[in-house]
């Protein structure tokens, strides 16, 4: 299935560790999707929150199935552009890189660096998935859409909890947390927190032309602190469980907030990013991104 489902659902949210599902969520559907780059991490979850059609997807499949390495983050992303999708929430757990930004924080980052090896970036030039011969450059200097940012930092705010406007984010391979030494060197590279999924997943919504932001939930100090000790998997867990209700809550916030809001500005992401002549570009690479590229192919 490569084309988009009847009805379009304008909004997304992708929920990472402690976060499996949105409750109150109503007229529920549980949609499975085929896209031409696999399986998605799970069936997408639609249904109605604040009047508004939204679809969530469990980033680790529910019951957390999923390492960071293994995702099918393309999967994931082009299943939420069949289902229509124009601006999506990422909610992931981080840990903090500075002492200002506390376990139980909330960070929505504006920046993000990848250190991540061996996944798969883009949708493009890829003759394992039959997008190879489609070159594409697209522009990620400002990863985080600021449109959609504010308004998660505004939901955030009306939850109560405490939240940072603006991070910078950095991406490890994972599974494994970080040694100290890659700590400290993050910490003097500028980054402000870090985590295992954001990328390719921001890049990848650039790609489909998403507006996408991140809700970046701290559960730890990574490793680099001297007077607390280095995360784990129970620290993260239980730093979760306090926090479910409000990233939950901040989601519906978010999505009271995009009703009524025009297109993303995302929306021509790739105008200028096609760089391969048309003339040159194989049909089947046009035909398994169609949903992303097709508008540029129809002269």
């Amino acid at each position: 299935m490569t084309t988009r489902t009847s009805t379009p659902i304008r909004f997304g949210v992708i929920g990472g560790s402690g976060v499996y599902q949105l409750d109150a969520l109503t007229d529920i559907e549980e949609i499975t999707l085929e896209t031409p780059f696999g399986a998605p991490s799970d069936a997408y979850i639609t249904g109605t929150l604040h009047g508004q059609r939204v679809a969530f997807l469990a980033r680790h499949g529910r019951g957390h199935r999923i390492s960071p390495t293994r995702l099918n983050q393309r999967a994931n992303i082009y299943g939420f552009k069949m289902l229509g999708v124009e601006y999506l929430i990422g909610v992931s757990a981080c840990g903090s890189l500075r002492e200002r930004f506390a376990p139980g924080h909330i960070v929505i980052p504006d920046q993000l660096m990848d250190r991540t090896s061996g996944r798969a970036l883009s949708f493009f030039d890829d003759p394992t998935v039959g997008t190879d011969g489609l070159v594409v450059h697209v522009s990620v200097a400002d990863p985080f859409c600021p449109v959609l940012s504010e308004l998660c930092f505004r939901a955030v705010e009306e939850t109560g909890a405490t939240v940072h406007n603006g991070g910078a984010f950095v991406t490890i391979e994972g599974p494994r947390f970080s040694t100290k030494a890659e700590s400290h060197a993050f910490r003097g590279w500028g980054m402000d927190i870090i985590g295992m999924t954001t990328t390719p997943e921001a890049f990848l919504a650039r790609e489909a032309e998403m507006s996408y932001a991140c809700m970046a939930h701290i559960t730890d100090y990574d490793v680099w602190h001297e007077t607390v000790e280095p995360v784990t998997v129970e620290a993260v867990i239980r730093t979760l469980l306090r926090n479910a209700d409000v990233a939950k809550n901040a989601v519906a916030n978010t999505i009271a907030l995009l009703a009524g809001i025009g297109p993303s500005p995302y929306a021509d992401a790739l105008r200028d990013a096609l760089i391969t002549h048309k003339e040159a570009v194989p049909a089947q690479a046009v035909e398994n991104t169609r949903l992303i590229v097709g508008k540029y192919f129809t002269d």
